[in-house]
């Protein structure tokens, strides 16, 4: 009988919350308890291994591994790490995002941090390497601006995707600095923002267009057609189809004027590459970060973005101000389709008919900072 396991990761510790229905849950935790977890991944190649990022305010940043679904963890003794004496004097102050690697490279991850780094581990997450390429890239300042205060906590390297038909061929988000793609295993990059706006920064003398500097919230790749990306921007909602050209369309001008197209999760359908899911928020004015009006929904298209429909039938009604943050909305593989999302406010939701209908799963966890699907070996 499957399992679905959700990790739900929080300011104040690891919940697991296990069903084989996706109706009955089983809640295990705290683990980490009153460590911030910013990301905790289940491996599935092989469905055992899992990685959390972790840290605490006094001892810092920490990687934990489990091989036995949390019942005992070890602390990585060789953490993704800036080499001492760096000369821009870097430090890792937390990992913020963590990726397995291709399905043919069974012990690789990959780790996004801030300050903005990029890691790979070769033995499943026990030691840890930089990506030089990126790191070490003569223009990597300039894209982050040289500034570590992008967002509250310090500039993020998130949304590292693998092309499910090309190992080296990466993708990694900088929050901020932009999108950017490799197609030698992180050797080289190249910035990949075109007609995506940059509303915050001043217009051009020639009218044209930012190369980076942009703030990609989240970016997915869809797994059975990789070259479609969808793009949830500080900036607005996009489409790339890469096979099409390197330009970002913005497909989120289809979402109602009151609600917008501002947000920081996205998902999509695991089968269909048209079907996507996202979670407005208010980004208006000194950007409060909560449902718009106090009223949370997703939105969902089944129509690569031409359209959206507003899904809300069992979350709150009002004053519910709230948000869901980029890690924090998750689909499985189950047909239908099961939707879960964590919040700001602690609560767990989840809809296993694509999001027509959502039920409660926890009201009162500390602020949810990721939540992740996975199928227990």
């Amino acid at each position: 009988m499957t399992t679905t396991q959700l990790a739900v990761a929080t300011r104040k510790g690891l919940w697991f919350f296990r069903s084989t229905d996706r109706r009955t849950w089983s809640v295990d935790g705290p683990h980490h308890f009153g460590a911030m977890v910013h990301h905790v991944v289940l491996d599935p190649r092989d469905g055992r291994t899992m990685l959390a990022a972790t840290r605490t305010g006094h001892l810092g940043p920490a990687l934990m591994r489990t091989v036995d679904h949390g019942k005992t963890w070890t602390q990585i003794t060789t953490p993704p790490a800036f080499p001492k004496g760096e000369p821009r004097g870097r430090a890792v102050d937390h990992v913020f995002w963590l990726t397995p690697g291709h399905a043919s490279e069974p012990g690789v991850w990959y780790a996004g941090t801030s300050p903005q780094g990029l890691f790979r581990s070769e033995d499943g997450g026990d030691t840890w390497a930089p990506v030089s390429g990126f790191n070490d890239h003569p223009d990597q300042q300039t894209w982050v601006h040289g500034d570590q205060d992008q967002t509250p906590d310090g500039g993020k390297t998130h949304s590292v995707l693998v092309d499910p038909r090309d190992a080296a061929h990466l993708y990694l988000g900088l929050s901020g600095g932009g999108f950017f793609e490799s197609t030698d295993t992180g050797a080289t990059w190249s910035p990949l923002n075109s007609g995506v706006a940059m509303d915050f920064a001043p217009k051009l003398p020639d009218g044209g267009e930012y190369p980076f500097g942009h703030d990609p919230h989240c970016v997915v790749l869809h797994p059975q057609r990789p070259d479609r990306l969808w793009r949830q921007d500080h900036c607005g909602l996009y489409r790339l189809d890469r096979d099409q050209g390197p330009r970002w369309t913005r497909v989120g001008e289809a979402m109602p004027k009151e609600v917008g197209d501002i947000g920081f999760a996205i998902a999509t359908h695991p089968r269909d590459p048209d079907t996507a899911w996202v979670f407005p928020m208010d980004g208006t004015s000194v950007w409060p970060r909560t449902s718009p009006g106090g009223k949370p929904a997703v939105y969902r298209t089944r129509d690569a973005g031409a359209s959206w429909q507003r899904l809300d039938r069992g979350l709150p009604a009002a004053q519910a101000w709230w948000t869901v943050k980029r890690q924090c909305l998750a689909v499985d593989a189950g047909d239908p389709v099961a939707l879960y999302l964590g919040t700001t406010g602690g609560q767990v939701w989840a809809s296993v008919d694509e999001g027509e209908h959502f039920t409660q799963l926890a009201a009162d966890l500390p602020h949810v900072y990721s939540v992740t699907v996975g199928t227990p070996a």
